[in-house]
């Protein structure tokens, strides 16, 4: 099987990454902390600096482990606001060499630099001005990829750490792809790699040159075309500027706690809450709601249920994701601890009509948001809001979740990895 990339338009997408971002935040605003593993966080390792990561320290490890590979390791409580304007200040950088800029997250973005080459010099030469601006104006490191696509961006921006420049011209692009690991590609997580490793597939090259039909027994048809698609740098996806949120999610690592309605009922309402009140923000009520729980042994199940009327109530969601925990729970009866947990709504709809029904005694009345309890339920969502804004987001909560003791991932981060909806 041939790619043919030679003849492809020039390498002109640039990801760029601010390296090990929050950690290398508290450096800057703390010299003291230079050149010390450090960590984010405390009960839940948020963020780790290179120094700890030599150690094996990552992110979402917990915090006791991680002490156990790092006993050095200096955790810090976090430094949210800075964390924002600095992410911000970073990717207005971008904006000053060109308006094609997708931002995906707080602290990396892709740019088109395409129709600026006349004005800054080459894709390269434009990587490397980025670089120290950012260096010189907001003292970070920052890492970037180019190349024809933004997976292959992407991924040279992983392969420039840290603090590096990998320019991936056409004709080099197979020969660059295929000898690096298949963890680099998007979609590839520890599930993904291991079933993969049981055919022998540990590179991109090895991936590439699977058989299709194999491929897809093994991790299913939409995710094994996608990842033979990429593995040949067929990405045909653009920049999108003004892109607009299909979904709005959250999840929350548990550590390794048994898998018992006492943990994940109160974890699962305090989910519903992030996710409902963003949705309730931006007026766009959801269809889909999808639950994912991860065991102790890192495997991932998901299950999801569409619904006839979109949703965007917190203690509906908490019901309908609570009875999806359930189900996998059920389907899994071996499984006694589960490590993480995790809601996320799609197919978002703009501004949706709510239809109202009569009050027929359905046995799922409290889950239709336009029956009498469920137009209750959004009124006092609304309530909540209200003070919210009003007094704070600690000013008032949902039954057991507003009596807890402070979470092992604050807030303030939990919002920052958010921000997308």
């Amino acid at each position: 099987m041939a790619a043919t990339t030679t003849t492809a338009a020039a390498a002109t997408i640039l990801h760029a990454d601010l390296d090990a971002f929050y950690a290398s935040v508290e450096q800057l605003l703390d010299p003291s902390l230079r050149g010390k593993p450090i960590a984010v966080g405390g009960g839940v390792v948020l963020a780790a600096s290179y120094e700890a990561k030599v150690f094996g320290v990552r992110g979402g490890m917990p915090g006791r482990k991680a002490r156990e590979l790092c006993p050095q390791l200096i955790f810090v409580g976090g430094r949210f606001s800075e964390y924002q304007r600095l992410g911000d200040a970073a990717i207005k950088v971008l904006d000053d060499f060109t308006p094609l800029v997708e931002r995906i997250s707080i602290d990396e973005a892709f740019a088109d630099v395409a129709g600026c080459t006349h004005l800054f010099g080459s894709p390269q030469e434009i990587a490397r001005k980025i670089r120290e601006r950012v260096k010189a104006e907001l003292g970070l490191p920052i890492s970037i990829g180019v190349a024809r696509t933004k997976h292959l961006a992407k991924i040279a921006s992983q392969v420039a750490k840290p603090d590096g420049l990998v320019v991936v011209e056409p004709g080099s692009e197979l020969a660059f792809l295929h000898d690096l690991p298949v963890t680099l590609m998007w979609g590839v997580g520890p599930a993904t790699k291991a079933r993969l490793a049981e055919i022998g597939v540990e590179t991109i090259g090895q991936l590439a040159r699977t058989h299709s039909g194999a491929l897809e027994r093994l991790i299913g048809h939409a995710a094994g075309q996608k990842l033979a698609a990429l593995a040949w740098n067929r990405d045909p996806r653009k920049l999108e500027t003004h892109r607009r949120a299909h979904s709005a999610g959250a999840q929350s690592a548990l550590g390794r706690k048994p898998a018992l309605p006492r943990v994940f009922v109160p974890t699962l309402l305090h989910l519903a809450d992030r996710v409902a009140s963003r949705l309730r923000a931006k007026d766009r009520p959801g269809r889909t709601v999808t639950v994912r729980v991860r065991f102790a042994d890192m495997r991932s199940v998901s299950r999801s249920v569409t619904l006839e009327q979109p949703i965007q109530a917190t203690t509906m969601l908490a019901e309908i994701a609570e009875e999806l925990v359930r189900g996998v729970l059920a389907a899994h009866p071996g499984e006694r601890e589960i490590s993480l947990l995790a809601i996320s709504v799609s197919h978002l709809e703009e501004h949706a009509e709510l239809q109202l029904e009569l009050p027929l005694g359905l046995a799922d009345e409290k889950l239709r948001p336009g029956s009498r309890k469920g137009l209750a339920r959004f009124g006092a969502d609304r309530a909540v809001d209200k003070i919210r804004q009003r007094f704070g987001k600690e000013a008032v909560g949902y039954g057991t979740v507003a009596l807890e003791g402070t979470r092992s991932v604050p807030d303030g981060f939990r919002e920052l990895a958010e921000k997308e909806l």
